[in-house]
């Protein structure tokens, strides 16, 4: 058997051991004070300088990218000592997926059980209180506990005290703790930029630069653009076992025409006017095909029949509730395609139809081919195929209808030439205030915390936009999982940022492997993933 005595532990836990509750959130630090003659993004002065804020000491770097456009480079740093360290999982069903998962945060019972267990077989370990994040829909205090062994300098030599232990009948897997949100992040590489539309003459759009189907990097569509700024964007699907790789697994409108629906009412970046004005809010969607008096809703809009990516749509199982990276299944299913696809229809059961651009029906048919140049696709399944075979007869006018609404308000968002919607999740900051509503969005489930805790609650490279009280666009991103050291903000740290960079409102773009800016068509962020920066689905570009 191999030793146990793997590190140095700051504590040893038994069964009688007593748990004391953290009340901290992950935010250091005294209230935002800036350094003498600096300024934040949204003032009118030049943004350089130094800042000590609540999430740590921020060193800014400010250029004029044009007039109205101002990019940031920061460097936001803490006195801290994370280390690898091996934590214990316990295995569960998820109820969210119904699938085998691990937990890493568990009930105080199950750790004192496991910690008797560790104990006996020699392991030094401690246990850790783990707080709710400051979401606005999920519990406050206690989420429950997470029991871990050793401090190690080296993820290997965590990996390797892990495989002793799992060899012993434990689950394990190993983390660094400086992405915990219990402890001050040691060193974030922020970039930020700000967009003054009443200053800037260019136009700002979300787009998909092409086919939907078709995955490019950011810098590699600002190249090809020109831009002055590019960000990734929204939710999109990656393998094809969960739709059309590239298409969005959320809302996206690009140029005034809806070419995906919204999972639910997820929050959504809102470019009108060409990049004259800019909202962030939770909007939900709607097709409608009719003919003559008979009207199907059409509930996905250039994906697969029966497949919805991130789940949210009526009718679907095994919920109807958005589930982030969750794939949900419907049985009657009627799917809109257009000429932006990109790529080959699917095929399988069902029925086809081909509408001119005036609605008119061209043929009926199998499932199968390609969207032709100018007309619009529809194809059902279940009784979605019936209703076509019965109401969609060749020299029939189906008649389909789109809308798009603020899903806290009603307000309708028109669907023009020059708006651009790019959807992800969850909404950040509102009307001014920290509003997380990440349990109402999918991304967390207080009834399964396997879900998509490591996604929501522990640092992670990300994406954010948000608009400030002037009407500016803020456009961040932040590296992590210590790609050059940084470590990534938890949802509720990208709230706090963006509030003290002065945002009334603020959403969680597309982050992970997936996060990227460019400045002048260069890379400036350092990807997360081995292969580089990643091809997505769409993308924001600031052009000039």
């Amino acid at each position: 058997m191999a030793s146990k005595q793997h590190g140095r532990a700051r504590s040893i836990a038994t069964a009688t051991a007593a748990f004391t509750v953290l009340a901290s959130l992950g935010l250091y630090g005294s209230a935002p004070a800036l350094a003498a003659g600096s300024t934040r993004p949204g003032a009118a002065a030049v943004r350089t300088g130094v800042a000590d804020t609540a999430l740590g000491q921020e060193h800014w770097s400010t250029t004029t990218a044009a007039p109205g456009v101002q990019v940031s480079t920061v460097t936001l740093s803490n006195a801290a000592s994370p280390f690898w360290t091996v934590t214990l999982e316990q295995p569960v069903t998820s109820k969210v997926t119904g699938s085998a998962a691990d937990a890493e945060v568990e009930s105080g019972s199950w750790v004192t059980a496991t910690a008797s267990r560790l104990a006996s077989y020699g392991y030094e370990l401690r246990v850790e209180p783990v707080a709710w994040p400051a979401y606005s829909d999920t519990p406050h205090g206690l989420m429950g506990y997470r029991l871990r062994v050793g401090e190690f300098p080296t993820q290997a030599a965590a990996a390797t005290a892990a495989a002793a232990i799992a060899a012993d009948g434990f689950t394990t897997t190993t983390e660094w703790t400086g992405y915990d949100a219990s402890t001050p992040a040691t060193l974030e590489n922020i970039h930020v930029a700000v967009i003054d539309p009443k200053v800037f003459t260019g136009t700002v759009e979300g787009t998909h630069d092409g086919a939907l189907a078709q995955r490019q990097t950011p810098s590699a569509v600002a190249d090809q653009l020109g831009s002055l700024v590019a960000t990734n964007g929204g939710f999109f699907v990656i393998g094809s076992g969960d739709g059309i790789p590239g298409t969005q697994s959320g809302l996206g409108v690009y140029n005034g025409k809806l070419e995906s629906l919204a999972s639910g009412a997820r929050a959504a970046l809102v470019i009108q006017d060409n990049g004259r004005k800019f909202q962030v809010a939770d909007l939900t969607s709607s097709v409608v095909a009719q003919v003559g008096g008979s009207r199907y809703a059409v509930h996905g809009v250039n994906r697969v029949p029966g497949t919805v990516r991130d789940c949210g749509t009526a009718g679907a199982t095994p919920t109807t509730h958005p589930e982030q990276d969750v794939d949900c299944y419907e049985t009657d299913d009627l799917v809109e395609f257009t000429g932006e696809l990109g790529a080959a229809l699917p095929t399988g059961a069902g029925t086809q139809v081909v509408l001119d651009h005036s609605g008119r029906v061209l043929s009926v048919g199998a499932r199968g081919g390609s969207v032709p140049t100018g007309d619009t696709v529809l194809q059902g399944i279940g009784t979605a195929s019936t209703w076509l075979g019965r109401q969609a007869l060749v020299g029939r006018t189906v008649k389909v209808d789109a809308s798009v609404r603020n899903a806290a308000t009603g307000a309708s968002i028109p669907l023009t030439a020059g708006t651009s919607i790019v959807s992800a999740a969850p909404l950040l900051v509102q009307n001014g205030r920290t509003d997380i509503d990440a349990a109402a969005e999918g991304v967390v489930d207080p009834q399964d915390l396997s879900f998509n805790y490591q996604w929501a609650d522990a640092r992670q490279p990300r994406t954010i936009a948000g608009v400030d009280k002037h009407g500016d666009l803020i456009l961040v991103t932040v590296d992590g999982r210590l790609t050059a050291g940084s470590e990534g903000f938890t949802l509720a740290e990208e709230a706090t940022f963006m509030r003290s960079l002065g945002a009334v409102q603020a959403l969680n773009l597309d982050g992970g492997g997936s996060t990227a800016m460019a400045v002048g068509g260069n890379l400036v962020t350092n990807p997360s993933d081995a292969t580089g920066e990643r091809p997505v689905g769409d993308t924001i570009q600031v052009l000039p």
